[in-house]
């Protein structure tokens, strides 16, 4: 069986650190919404902008990624 061009590719980009294989994850993702909704993404800033008030604010508890992970899990 040949092998596909985006073998190595794949190769490579697993060698990456975690923070840029993240990174491109994302860009690729974005590279794949051609079609952007401005309603929707003026919504996500306002709600951004809410969820970044609470956590300065200390209205709400941060939870580590570790124990949301696990919490997800158990349900």
């Amino acid at each position: 069986m040949a092998k596909h061009p985006t073998d190595e590719l794949l190769r490579e980009a697993l060698q990456l650190p975690k923070e840029a294989r993240a990174a491109l994850a994302g860009l690729l993702i974005k590279s794949l919404d051609d079609n952007v909704d401005e309603d929707a993404e003026s919504a996500w800033q306002i709600e951004i902008g809410k969820r970044i008030q609470e956590i300065d604010s200390g209205n709400v508890k941060m939870v580590s990624w570790g124990d949301s992970r696990r919490r997800i899990v158990r349900r």
